[in-house]
């Protein structure tokens, strides 16, 4: 009896030190917690890529990120999506709303902060296409703005930095995981966060922003 309770024992406690090794002391339980406590930690600075869109000539997507006091919160979506994109969609258009009212401390329209969407579809959408699907959301320019990466490996590289991951469906469209990023003035993505949590995030983006946007 004694020889099995400390074998019982033993092995909890191997249990215990594997699960505190294998989830960096029980802060995370699954590989998408695991990429944010590592961007919260180690910031990530985006690749050299270029972005277009509506009102956006090309030009560097770090370049256009980088302005003092300015914080970006950045989703990614393709205009023909019917499902993911719609939700992030409706997310964004509450948080404008809530920039618009201000009242977060920062400078500026937005209290400094801006929206950004980008579409990993490239290949269809175009400036003109992008246009119209801001204009269907009600985007304000002047705080929602919509890009695409018109280079094809530009836009993988972009992905697989932020960890965004997009898998064709087989049917003209794609699978793809969905989050809010907090961008700094510096370029680097600093914070994500789920859909459901998009009042932290804004919150997040205008005390960052209120600090000058590093």
């Amino acid at each position: 009896m004694l020889r099995t309770a400390l074998a019982a024992a033993l092995l909890a406690c191997a249990g215990y030190a594997g699960a505190s090794w294998l989830t960096d002391d029980f802060q995370v339980w699954t590989a998408e917690g695991a990429r944010r406590l590592e961007v919260a930690l180690q910031p990530v600075p985006v690749p050299e890529v270029r972005i277009e869109g509506p009102g956006l000539p090309v030009q560097p997507l770090a370049a256009w990120l980088h302005a003092p006091g300015r914080v970006t919160v950045v989703d990614f979506i393709y205009t023909r999506c019917e499902t993911l994109c719609l939700s992030l969609g409706g997310v964004f258009q509450q948080m404008q709303r809530r920039l618009q009212l201000g009242g977060g401390g920062g400078s500026g329209a937005g209290d400094g902060v801006r929206l950004l969407s980008i579409s990993f579809d490239g290949a269809h959408d175009t400036p003109d296409r992008l246009a119209a699907y801001a204009r269907g959301l009600g985007a304000d320019p002047a705080l929602w703005q919509f890009a695409r990466v018109p280079d094809a490996h530009e836009s993988a590289a972009l992905l697989r930095r932020l960890q965004v991951v997009v898998v064709p469906d087989g049917r003209g469209g794609y699978e793809h995981n969905a989050a809010l990023l907090v961008l700094d003035a510096h370029g680097r993505l600093v914070r994500v966060f789920d859909l459901a949590e998009q009042e932290l995030a804004l919150n997040y983006a205008r005390h960052l922003a209120a600090k000058g946007g590093a």
